[in-house]
């Protein structure tokens, strides 16, 4: 009898010991390790480049500090979209980093930076490792070998010098980023040594190894840079269960990756115009397949909410349009079924987020049928294509 009752409460100790455990694996999948991974929280103001430490938990190895953009506009050179290096949207939130990861020649020094994680990594377990790269508009070049190190201590030296180490995380192909518009993910799975402490991300190895290539010079920024410099945006580090796997982008049909460009411009308007030439005047735009709203067509909504709280009598009417890509593409890829539709229904959710009504507002799906009249003759394909992908106001 009291073997048996100890032998109940050994099989009991057990049982909730793995219950713990499982209840503890539980908690961490899905928990993102990386602290501060969209750089949102920043302590002090930030005046200028080379202030990645003002984004809590975030430093740089090397004596060549990595960035920090966020919206300044007393400070051009770290605002965003537009800053020093170029332009590009927040892929998260309304902040992020940027690294210098390859000079011709070696002219420019490397930048890196790097996190203490919230947890050490466990030997043996699986990690689902991601992170977001853009280029900027003003690098000459562009390369590959953009990756994570994962150590037990702080990488660091006050020099000017490269870090060449191993790369534990890679994008699949390790192609060379040379997407100026919209971010390219850097994501694969790392099973962990054990102990591992710190994430740095940047280029690891040496320049004779780093393949590059050389980029057009854009309209908008004639003025190259001998560099290869990214933004960087939106770092994770996740715990993956044995039932679950590392969900990476996989490489799209050509078709679905006909295009990264999000056309903008810049509208012009003045206290001598009505509420209906304002309103009127705003154009978004969307990258290919996407629906998803750009820093700067929240900005035009806000705008548009604005006049439409001060003027309680309009209504609005919002068209949808999308490119002809997008029409063709529609009927194989649920990506693009309804895309004009669901840029319809995203403007919906913000204006009614914000405080108008529905009764207010009137929804026109337009698809590739009415072709922008800024199109003009000079312009390429690509840039034709990212005019008709919009949404459109009219007021009632």
């Amino acid at each position: 009898m009291i073997l048996k009752n100890k032998t109940l409460k050994v099989v009991n100790l057990l049982f909730l010991g793995l219950i713990s455990y499982y209840s503890f694996s539980q908690e961490e999948q899905g928990r993102n390790l990386v602290p501060n991974g969209s750089f949102e929280t920043l302590e002090g103001k930030l005046k200028a480049l080379g202030c990645i430490e003002n984004a809590t938990g975030w430093y740089s190895p090397t004596g060549v500090r990595a960035d920090i953009f966020t919206s300044s506009k007393k400070t051009p050179d770290i605002d965003v979209p537009v800053n020093k290096f170029g332009k590009e949207e927040p892929k998260d939130g309304i902040t992020y980093a940027g690294i210098l990861a390859f000079s011709y020649g070696n002219k420019e020094p490397r930048s890196y930076m790097y996190a203490k994680l919230e947890t050490p990594l466990k030997k043996g377990q699986k990690y689902c490792v991601k992170f977001y790269v853009s280029l900027a508009e003003t690098s000459k070049y562009s390369c590959n070998q953009l990756g994570v190190h994962f150590s037990s201590k702080p990488l660091g030296t006050d020099q000017k010098v490269s870090i060449i180490e191993k790369t534990h995380v890679l994008q699949a192909e390790n192609k060379v980023f040379n997407a100026m518009y919209n971010w390219d993910e850097v994501c694969a799975e790392y099973t962990a040594e054990g102990g591992e402490k710190f994430i740095t991300i940047g280029n690891f190895t040496s320049d004779a190894d780093t393949k590059n290539e050389k980029n057009k010079k854009t309209k908008e920024y004639s003025d190259q840079l001998i560099q290869a410099y990214y933004y960087i945006d939106d770092v994770s580090v996740k715990l993956v269960s044995q039932e679950d796997i590392c969900f990476c982008q996989e490489k799209k049909k050509e078709a679905e990756v006909y295009s990264t460009l999000i056309y903008q411009k810049i509208v012009n308007i003045n206290d001598e115009m009505s509420s209906k030439d304002k309103i009127e005047a705003q154009k978004l735009y969307f990258g290919a397949g996407s629906s998803s709203l750009s820093l700067e067509a929240k900005k035009a909504l806000d705008l548009i909410v604005s006049e439409m709280k001060a003027n309680t009598a309009l209504k609005l009417e919002v068209k949808g349009h999308n490119d002809a890509m997008e029409s063709k593409l529609a009927t194989d890829s649920e990506v693009y079924n309804e895309i004009a539709n669901k840029r319809i229904n995203a403007v919906f959710m913000y204006l009614l987020e914000n405080g108008i009504t529905e009764s207010r507002l009137i929804s026109t799906s337009e698809g590739s049928m009415t072709e922008n009249s800024e199109i003009i003759e000079t312009d390429d394909e690509e840039l034709k294509l990212a005019k008709n992908r919009r949404v459109t106001f009219k007021v009632r």
